[in-house]
């Protein structure tokens, strides 16, 4: 016990020289007053010739001084962020002790306790790293803040930095964006809004988590009220008064931009918010093509969508994204759509090609259909019967959509999707999946990246932004090295673009048909349930080079008049019309084609091949995995099946009925003569033979037209007896 207690003691004295040794050199740390003072920063973004990206790279113009805010407005951030502001000299020890409490609990850096000074060192003087040395930092530093500035400066340097989602840094700048007005006019609803925000810009974000926004500013009502800065009054009309913005639309282009695209990707690599970015000097180089970004963006003006719209075009070989524009009040690659149809290759056919359940020229039966109590509709309620695989996809036929995903599997099908970045919640777990009925759904960013896997012979990496970063000094920091994952063998993968290339030239994109280019493509429509308008219209497209995606719809889900075989199509037109994509598509050594019977394919839905009989006109040439080719070689023009004959007598005439083949030649004879010969028609037909005797005979003859020695032939006696006045046939 003696040497635990020394040990224990030894520890204590090493940590406090430790702290003590972090707090000194900190308390040497100049405080960067021009960072404090100039919220205004910018962020050099580069592309892929490592020119400037000429565009609003700015962090945050607005400012807002303290005189000109309401006493509500302060005192909503200061009941909820630190109570004590006023009474303290930088640092809160009592909640510092009581966070540092529950984190050994947990074993975790979740409570920092940082007052709003310490929350100002954090913002503009410190990267944002939950360690120990950062936080004895934050309190070194704010205690020198409070010694060179007074409380109201403070507040208002710390309001014009704090982050509040959106691309907002500053009250100034939140304020214009999620209430078109000023910080000095907001009321307080809206200052509480804003307050509770904060803390988690992304959970208490009043426009994609609307009742979380709300009850953090409720709270925040509250935790006034309770301060004495809210009369019960006020306190009982704010928090019964719904949540209401008013988006700034002069921010739009700005919040959807490629340049904002890649500072969102580098505070993901880098781990620190834009507003770090700026003030560490960081340089971003982008894989921007100036050329397709221009392509990208006359392609939309051509069309014109009066609605939110978003455009991405992908570098397949390097998982780059050439160009992005995005047109919306929101941040579109922060929201999620319903795919639609889109999501058929990925998560419905290609799995089940891999899996070798189908080829392309499957035949699946187009019928009203319930499964697990799930009864799906075609659109219009049209079913067609018996189609290929490769019709169902391009003509984006829903009930063999969701009877292949049946036959793959809903979990096995996630699995290929989730491979290919597409993300899906726990409650994904319906044959809806199959028409693209996701819980939340997935962007242009994710939809189209997956795209990519099919040109790249079945092999995905996402899709990225950011080639590299440097620092200030220009020294590397990051560089995108993609590491590619097989999802599928490259015949499966080219099989796929195979069957989408007749979705480009006779299906619902044949729109792009008249490019007269080697592109694969898939629409989508999602429709407003109960209306006939839709939500969302998509068009993905690709060549062996390059993947384009296009999305028309409305973030706030008002509805829109587009499908995805119209406008999005014809973006996708325009564009390549522009750029001349050249590019063919490989096809692996491990595809070949195949001659299959076709009548067989007709009359029965089985895939065999075609034997060394059978006239060219009844071959049908498909295309194959060596992996996963027939077993069965039709017997068809080798040997020949008797028809089945169904036959009576209706007073003196006999009638035969039987199903012809168009292929097949059928001759009846009777008293030496030719009553009747019946050749290239298909279906149920019937013969009339007049009965001239008490006995007669009649043969059925059956032969390949164009092999007549192939031949089977039937013969049939009809019989009458007579007893007292009653006539029978026996046959």
């Amino acid at each position: 016990m003696i040497l635990l207690t020394i040990l224990i003691i030894s520890a204590l004295i090493g940590l406090g020289f430790y702290i003590s040794s972090i707090y000194i050199n900190a308390r040497s740390i100049e405080i960067n007053k021009e960072v404090l003072s100039s919220p205004s920063l910018s962020i050099e973004i580069f592309d892929n010739e490592n020119k400037p990206i000429k565009e609003d790279n700015e962090i945050n113009k607005a400012y807002a001084k303290i005189e000109t805010l309401s006493n509500e407005t302060k005192n909503a951030f200061i009941s909820i962020e630190d109570k004590n502001f006023y009474n303290h000299k930088g640092v809160n020890y009592k909640r510092i002790a009581k966070a540092m409490l529950n984190n050994i609990r947990s074993g975790k850096l979740k409570e920092g306790a940082s007052t709003i000074t310490q929350q100002l060192v954090k913002n503009t003087q410190l990267t944002s790293e939950k360690t120990f040395e950062r936080k004895i930092k934050e309190v070194a530093l704010a205690q020198k803040i409070e010694k060179m500035y007074s409380k109201d400066e403070i507040l208002e340097l710390y309001l014009n930095v704090i982050y509040f989602g959106n691309n907002c840094y500053g009250i100034e700048s939140a304020s214009n964006y999620y209430f078109s007005k000023p910080a000095k006019e907001l009321n307080v609803e809206e200052a509480s809004t804003l307050a509770g925000m904060i803390k988690s810009p992304a959970k208490y974000s009043p426009i994609k988590n609307y009742d979380n926004c709300l009850k953090r500013r409720n709270l925040v009502l509250s935790e006034m009220n309770k301060d004495g800065k809210l009369s019960i009054e006020k306190y009982n009309k704010a928090i019964n008064t719904k949540l209401s913005l008013n988006l700034n639309t002069e921010k739009k282009n700005k919040l959807n931009s490629y340049s904002q695209m890649a500072i969102d990707e580098a505070e993901q690599i880098l781990k620190i918010p834009s507003r770090q970015i700026a003030l560490s000097g960081y340089k971003i180089y982008t894989y921007q093509d100036k050329s397709k970004q221009d392509a990208l963006e006359q392609s939309f003006k051509d069309v014109n969508p009066d609605c939110d719209s978003a455009g991405i075009i992908i570098d397949n070989k390097r998982h780059a994204v050439s160009a992005y524009i995005g047109d919306s009040i929101y941040k579109i690659l922060d929201s999620k759509r319903q795919p639609g149809s889109c999501i058929k290759p990925i998560l419905v056919y290609g799995p089940a090609i891999n899996e070798n359940i189908i080829y392309p020229c499957t035949q699946l039966l187009d019928e009203k259909t319930t499964i697990s109590e799930y009864t799906p509709k075609n659109v219009n309620d049209v079913y067609r019967g018996y189609v290929s695989a490769r019709d169902a996809l391009s003509k984006s036929i829903n009930i063999p959509a969701i009877k292949v995903l049946s036959y793959v599997g809903i979990e096995k099908a996630k699995i290929y999707a989730e491979d290919m970045g597409i993300t899906f919640d726990e409650l994904d777990d319906s044959y809806s999946l199959a028409l693209g009925g996701m819980t939340y759904g997935t962007n242009i960013l994710q939809l189209a990246g997956a795209y990519t896997t099919f040109a790249n012979n079945g092999k995905y990496a996402p899709a990225k932004f950011i080639s590299f970063i440097t620092d200030k000094n220009n020294n590397l920091v990051y560089i995108n090295k993609p590491t590619e994952k097989v999802v599928m063998r490259e015949d499966s993968a080219y099989l796929l673009t195979d069957m989408l290339k007749t979705c480009a030239k006779t299906g619902t994109a044949k729109k792009l048909a008249e490019l007269n280019i080697d592109i694969a493509s898939k629409t989508g429509t999602v429709g407003k349930p109960n209306s006939k308008n839709n939500l969302d219209a998509w068009n993905i497209s690709y060549t062996n080079d390059f993947t384009c995606g296009i999305w028309l719809g409305n973030l706030d889900n008002s509805p829109i008049t587009y499908a995805g075989g119209n406008q999005p199509t014809e973006i996708v037109k325009n564009y390549f019309k522009i750029i001349g994509d050249k590019s063919n598509f490989n096809i692996p050594s491990s595809i070949v084609e195949k001659n299959i019977d076709r009548t067989e394919l007709d009359e029965n839905h089985r895939v065999v091949l075609a034997n060394n009989y059978i006239p060219e006109r009844y071959v049908q040439k498909e295309i194959f995995s060596t992996f996963n080719l027939p077993k069965d070689v039709s017997n068809k023009f080798s040997s020949i099946e008797k028809p089945i004959l169904n036959s009576k007598v209706e007073g003196n005439k006999a009638i035969i009925e039987f199903e012809a083949k168009d292929y097949l030649t059928y001759t009846t004879i009777s008293n030496d003569k030719t009553i009747e010969k019946i050749s290239g028609k298909n279906g149920n037909q019937k013969i009339i033979i007049p009965l001239t005797s008490n006995k007669q005979k009649v043969t059925f003859e059956c032969f390949y037209t164009l092999s007549p020695e192939i031949a089977s032939s039937q013969e049939i006696s009809f019989v009458k007896t007579s007893k007292k006045n009653n006539d029978k046939w026996f046959i």
